[in-house]
């Protein structure tokens, strides 16, 4: 029992709330009693990697205000330098969890992105919030989104550097989407480099690139610093995108899959935190733009995290498909279709050569039972289907029901 526990809860109370069960008690002492019980954890601090990027907030905010300690657990988030990093320290065992993109999982899985090892995700972190940027130098010469973009490529001949963040993940995936939705091909049109997310706009200052895909605050960051410009935010890619999740291996969570469940319950919690109102908004935008976690200013976070944007050309909107963590629960559930999307995608870019059996490893990697679980312990809302359907930029929808002609049906490929 932890020290919060044998202070909050004796002997007796622990037993009334167990009798009682769900009938009305106060939900901290349910869960305490939830992770004193047969699913007590069974291994009580974990590890959580994760890159500087606003979407590890949850995993950060349920450390920061003790949330992961009513579930029996202690949180310690460690910061790391690049996803090729996040990979390796959770295939060896040095990360528990991570704050990881989804493709990196899917493709660690798949033997695509490194080495091959079974693994899982738990809960998706968040939706939208990714941006991609162009340098202001592209921007001058009219290239200000993928129309311009594709015009100005086909008349000014030249050898063009674009960056993602892991060649399996999620920012590959948004780029290589967007350039092919305005018939450029990026793996025959242009050069892709991948770029450890915090290194992004330094290396766009200094010349290295014409544009990147990344999460926030490094979308925002380029524009404040004067070098570059919002061509598209990722949830004009596709609205509501899945994009990091909790990762980690298959082994782990047969292993210890109470803790599984009580630190995805504590990170559900957190998510719902934040996603509360204006204050917790901005109390988790000052958090994690210190220096242990995002290291940037704090209004380079929070104007996006609420909705305000600005393209860096005098545009400004507010956009309420930014980035979410809970949204009653439609952000975080692991829905198998989201897995799937990204294999289909893998498969159009050579990364694959055969199709997979799309839905059997969708059921394999995404822990559905246990995020039940979870979301029942923090009071999560669940959908009524483990698949969704969505309209991408291209007008093109995705449903998950018939992947391979999906995959097929491009008329952009590698």
């Amino acid at each position: 029992m932890t020290d919060l526990l044998k202070t909050s809860l004796n002997r007796r109370t622990v037993l009334q709330a167990a009798t009682v069960g769900a009938m009305g008690i106060d939900p901290a002492l349910r869960a305490a009693v939830y992770a004193q019980g047969s699913d007590k954890p069974e291994k009580e601090e974990v590890k959580i990697g994760f890159i500087p990027l606003t979407d590890c907030a949850s995993v950060v905010m349920a450390s920061v205000l003790g949330i992961d300690r009513k579930y029996g657990v202690k949180i310690i988030p460690t910061k790391e330098a690049s996803w090729a990093g996040v990979r390796d320290k959770l295939v060896n065992g040095e990360l528990d969890f991570a704050h990881v993109l989804y493709g990196l999982i899917y493709g660690v899985h798949m033997g695509t992105s490194g080495p091959k090892k079974d693994m899982a995700i738990l809960m998706t972190l968040n939706h939208n919030g990714q941006a991609i940027t162009l340098s202001k130098k592209l921007a001058d010469k009219g290239a200000v989104d993928g129309a311009s973009l594709a015009k100005l490529m086909a008349t000014e001949k030249r050898e063009y550097t674009f960056a993602q963040t892991f060649p399996t993940g999620t920012h590959a995936m948004w780029l290589y989407y967007w350039l092919a939705s305005v018939g450029i091909n990026p793996l025959k049109d242009a050069k892709v480099i991948t770029v450890p997310p915090p290194q992004m706009v330094a290396n766009m200052r200094v010349g290295n690139m014409d544009g990147y895909c990344v999460g926030e605050p490094w979308g925002h960051r380029a524009i404040a610093d004067g070098i570059g410009i919002t061509a598209i935010t990722t949830q004009d890619i596709w609205r509501d995108h899945p994009e990091k999740v909790l990762g980690t291996t298959g082994e782990f969570v047969k292993k210890y899959p109470n803790t599984a469940r009580a630190v995805t319950a504590a990170i559900l919690e957190a998510g719902k935190w934040i996603d509360a109102g204006l204050q917790n908004k901005i109390k988790m935008a000052e958090t994690v733009a210190d220096k242990a976690y995002v290291n940037t200013s704090v209004d380079v976070i929070n104007q996006r995290i609420l909705g305000r944007y600005q393209n860096g050309l005098g545009k400004t909107w507010d956009d309420t498909n930014h980035m979410k963590f809970y949204n009653d629960g439609l952000a975080t559930f692991p829905y198998l279709s989201d897995g799937m999307w990204f294999r289909t995608q893998h498969k159009r870019w050579g990364l694959i050569k055969e199709h997979p059996d799309y839905l059997a490893v969708s059921k394999q990697i995404n822990q559905i039972d246990l995020y039940k679980q979870a979301a029942t312990a923090s009071k999560t809302p669940v959908p009524k289907e483990v698949m969704r359907s969505s309209k991408l930029v291209d007008g093109v929808v995705w449903d998950g029901k018939d992947p391979k002609k999906y995959a097929d049906s491009f008329k952009v490929q590698a």
